[in-house]
């Protein structure tokens, strides 16, 4: 596991060290966050994340302010009630399914009222929260359940048959869980608050495939995720339209970045409105018309619901804040959202399941730097180095971002080989992504290293190339990917999704981005696609990008 160490101390220390508005530091060759510090509790302060955000709710939330709302049905759940259903249920599962300090709680389940529930129950005693995606089949389930060494799985009836055989199972739609949301389902005799929970325990265990492709368990703190919660308590810009602010949560909530915003709305005092299966089925209209029903301030929102936000027809007097991150945001596709909503603030973000949340747009003014991911978070030190010297290098360079701060995980579970690629001997974390900070210290992310096309010596990212494409009006959307290719090694070719009735041809779409980008960047091939291949965040599955090339007339190239 990975030690971290505090950020930036010797540029404090060093005067005239750090830049002033980019934020690096010639001391250290690092770049620390212009945001101001945000103090943390003590780390030796035994804290569990539930009890540090129920600590900063008012101690008497008034009762007609929901902490979860139904985006389908507007079933709510009152902050007062759900603090009761969170301790009911904590002791039930203590007391009655024997669950313990450490044991691993596996949750496969669609977004549902009890889900933020289960979480912050089984967080308020220390065991750790597994979220997976539903979608899984058995044995995708079967092999996230042995990398987390799950001990009980909670389910819905219609998941319930992919957690693996012998596995303890706990039905989220059952009587029997219903019971143990009411006090006297066994939670009132065994309080949370009697377990001594440390900062740096192990809170939630998360998937990713990190800087390779085969699945990794990554271990979240405690300490990580107050971290986050306490910066954006201390950072959030405050409603602008009076009252209490309603944030609706289209990030599934098995996803790192839907897992942090369930958790964060509770320390923030947020109600937070759920799209469940009946709104997502209905794709961006359903969730767009659930934002303007339930008039709220703020909402997630991967790029592919941002770039078609701009083009449903609806009133969204109350929203202030739209979060969107997990892929690129075309530029083209944030300034039509920009004309379309001129008064919401459109912020970009940029992190990872290992790192937490690394840059973030906050106000007006970093939301109209169009095409970065905001600026460093606080509390967190980043470092540019070339990837292949290791070389730390300056303002407005190229090269892989590294990361260290409180927000970075405790590191992969059981396996010591990825845990010795990804840390570093001093701690900062690899991203694997290639980035640089400009001079006023936003963050730009090119691309993965380990996805740059190498043609002819020369890198090529594919996100540059893709961001070309769709400010193509005839192009829908777009995904570049390698080819071999004898001579060059690699060639870029362009997966294009066209515009209903658009008769955009190879040609044309080659000569727009040649136009563009240097000669070794060029398109060499054009295939026409009914879809792109994405994960639910909207980042597009570039492994899968193969299988649309092996039926496809390349033997051409």
């Amino acid at each position: 596991m990975a030690t971290q160490a505090p950020a930036a101390s010797a540029c404090i220390a060093a005067p005239g060290g750090v830049h002033g508005r980019s934020g690096f530091c010639e001391a250290t060759r690092t770049f620390r966050s212009l945001r101001p510090p945000v103090p943390l509790p003590p780390k030796d302060a035994p804290l569990s994340f539930t009890a540090f955000a129920f600590s900063l709710l008012p101690s008497s939330p008034p009762p007609e302010h929901p902490a979860l709302l139904d985006a389908a049905t507007g079933e709510a759940v009152p902050f007062p009630a759900f603090q009761r259903q969170v301790r009911a249920l904590a002791g039930a599962l203590r007391s009655r399914l024997g669950l313990r300090r450490g044991d691993v709680a596996f949750v496969l389940a669609p977004a549902r009222l009890d889900v933020p529930v289960l979480y912050l129950a089984l967080l308020s005693f220390g065991a750790v929260v597994s979220p997976a995606n539903p979608a899984l089949t058995a044995a995708e389930v079967a092999l996230l359940v042995a990398l987390s060494k799950a001990s009980v799985a909670f389910a819905v009836s219609s998941t319930a048959a992919k957690v693996p055989a012998g596995l303890p199972t706990v039905l989220l739609d059952s009587d029997q869980f219903r019971s143990f949301l009411r006090p006297e389902g066994g939670g009132e005799g065994l309080p949370p608050e009697t377990v001594a929970v440390r900062q740096s325990e192990t809170a939630a265990i998360q998937y990713s495939s990190g800087t390779t492709g085969r699945v990794k368990a990554a271990a979240l703190s405690h300490r990580n995720f107050i971290a986050m919660a306490a910066g954006s308590h201390a950072l959030s810009p405050k409603p602008r339209h009076g009252g209490c602010d309603r944030m609706l949560l289209s990030a599934p909530m098995f996803h790192s970045l839907g897992f942090y915003f369930a958790l964060k709305a509770v320390a923030l005092g947020q109600t937070t409105v759920l799209v469940t299966d009946a709104v997502a089925r209905r794709g961006v209209k359903g969730v767009v018309e659930a934002a303007e029903r339930w008039a709220v301030t703020e909402m997630t929102a991967s790029p592919p619901v941002v770039m078609a936000m701009a083009k449903e027809p609806c009133v969204l007097q109350t929203l202030g804040r739209v979060v969107c991150g997990g892929a690129p945001l075309p530029t083209t596709a944030a300034e039509r959202f920009r004309r379309r909503f001129p008064n919401v603030d459109l912020c970009m973000g940029y992190g990872s399941t290992e790192a937490g949340g690394i840059s973030l747009m906050i106000g007006r003014e970093e939301c109209n730097r169009i095409g970065s991911a905001g600026r460093v978070s606080e509390n967190t030190e980043v470092k540019i180095v070339d990837h292949v010297t290791g070389k730390p290098l300056s303002v407005g360079q190229k090269g892989e971002l590294l990361v260290r701060g409180p927000a970075v995980m405790n590191g992969y579970v059981g396996d010591d080989e990825a845990n010795a690629s990804t840390f570093d001997s001093e701690g900062w974390l690899k991203t694997g992504d290639l980035c640089y900070i400009d001079q006023d210290g936003f963050l730009f992310v090119v691309d993965r290293l380990k996805e740059l096309i190498k043609y002819k010596g020369y890198q090529v990212p594919p996100a540059e190339l893709e961001l070309v494409l769709q400010a193509l009006p005839e192009v829908v959307d777009a995904a570049v990917m390698p080819y071999p290719h004898e001579e060059a090694g690699q060639i870029p070719i362009a997966l294009v999704v066209k515009q209903a009735g658009s008769k955009v041809t190879e040609a044309e779409i080659m000569d727009h981005v040649a136009k563009r980008v240097a000669p070794y960047k060029k398109i060499r091939k054009v295939l026409f696609v009914d879809s792109i291949p994405k994960s639910p965040a909207g980042k597009i599955l570039r492994r899968q990008l193969a299988n649309y090339a092996q039926f496809s007339a390349l033997s051409r190239l």
